[in-house]
């Protein structure tokens, strides 16, 4: 059973359209309410039309911090236009940009002033081979991830991370100039400290709850998948678990004083990731490590369905590469239930996903790419 109930609002992409967006000069596409899957080579936009339906949730790239880098070559704007249906509504999504000129984002003809306030209206989980960072990578990618979860749907979050990021640049820049003049004022230092330990207790109180409700989601799907045949963990490193965070930082301020910065904080906090008791960067195959990625995001996908009320958009990059056909069966069947919304699927291997796919009662469409173009090669429904 899932941890979560399957009543939600319905949304889906019903079209897309690019224009001189990468590699497409011109694309129009119809979309079904199931799955979608885009076969064909690597390097021939997959990947490209993944990121545009990315743009249309986030008003940015999932891979490329530089907008304009996303304009065709040689042109001089890009378009992606998105038609949704949402509890039976049209809602019709813009995002467009000319070079050297402000991004324009709207919703309904009707332009955003603040693109914040568009983040969570479309709710999407995205996976691709680049998340491999989350494993291999340190502790700092993690709480990327972390932030990045839960402040789609929780501004206070997003504030008090704001407000502690300033804070603790100041309190470093006070220590760096206490050691450039050759003196140590602790009434001035306790000022940020004081505040640093309020913003790092209601930090670690939010990255607390949420971890404790993703966790066993995550191992669900992770047994699921892997068909209950390993043991696999998440958990949350913090300092926050040592005892009150004002009394840690002063009993660090003379660490902090000889190093120039603070060695106390939500800063420091990190996820251990393990499998059978050891971490998965060493001691998971590739296939063990995908699967963990994809658990973990399938938890989140949970997390902000139970937030926004909302089937959120699910997009598959490459997810099916190093795992064996068990594995790949059992995660097509797993989408396919009413849990899920719409869901978008790239591989490499059309027979073998038109296999799995004729044996599961999914509405599904199925479409090849390659340097000319798209062109629906399967259509199922049931």
């Amino acid at each position: 059973m899932l941890y979560l109930s399957n009543r939600a609002k319905s949304m889906y992409l019903k079209r897309l359209n690019l224009i001189n967006f990468k590699n497409y000069s011109e694309l129009d596409i119809g979309l079904c309410q199931g799955i979608n899957c885009f076969v064909g080579h690597n390097g021939v936009g997959k990947t490209n039309l993944f990121d545009s339906i990315y743009y249309l949730s986030f008003c940015k790239s999932y891979f490329n911090p530089s907008d304009s880098q996303n304009i065709r070559h040689e042109e001089d704007f890009f378009v992606i236009q998105g038609e949704f249906r949402k509890n039976s509504e049209t809602e019709k999504i813009y995002c467009g940009l000319k070079r050297s000129n402000k991004k324009q984002f709207k919703r309904n003809d009707t332009e955003y002033e603040r693109l914040a306030d568009h983040i969570g209206f479309i709710p999407l989980v995205m996976v691709s081979p680049a998340d491999s960072s989350l494993i291999l990578e340190g502790s700092e990618e993690r709480r990327k991830y972390i932030n990045g979860v839960i402040s789609q749907f929780n501004r206070e979050y997003l504030d008090n991370l704001i407000k502690y990021n300033r804070t603790l640049f100041q309190r470093n820049k006070l220590l760096k100039d206490f050691a450039r003049n050759r003196r140590f004022d602790v009434e001035s230092l306790d000022i940020w400290d004081q505040q640093l330990a309020m913003l790092n207790a209601k930090i670690h109180e939010t990255r607390s709850l949420f971890i404790d409700e993703l966790s066993p989601i995550f191992q669900y799907y992770y047994n699921y998948i892997s068909q209950g045949n390993e043991l696999v963990d998440l958990a949350y490193q913090t300092q926050g678990s040592k005892g009150d965070w004002y009394e840690q930082i002063i009993a660090a301020r003379e660490k902090d004083r000889i190093l120039q910065y603070s060695t106390v904080g939500i800063h420091k906090d990190d996820l251990k990731l393990t499998l059978k008791g050891f971490p998965i960067k060493r001691q998971g195959s590739q296939g063990q490590q995908k699967t963990f990625l994809l658990a973990l995001k399938l938890a989140q996908y949970d997390f902000l369905k139970k937030i926004s009320e909302i089937n959120p958009l699910i997009l598959l990059d490459d997810v099916f590469d190093k795992l064996d056909s068990k594995r790949v069966t059992q995660i097509i069947k797993l989408l396919s239930e009413d849990h899920f919304g719409q869901t978008f699927i790239t591989d490499t291997n059309e027979k073998h996903l038109s296999e799995i796919l004729s044996q599961i009662p999914v509405e599904h469409r199925v479409f090849m790419v390659d340097n000319s173009g798209i062109e629906r090669i399967e259509n199922g429904n049931s």
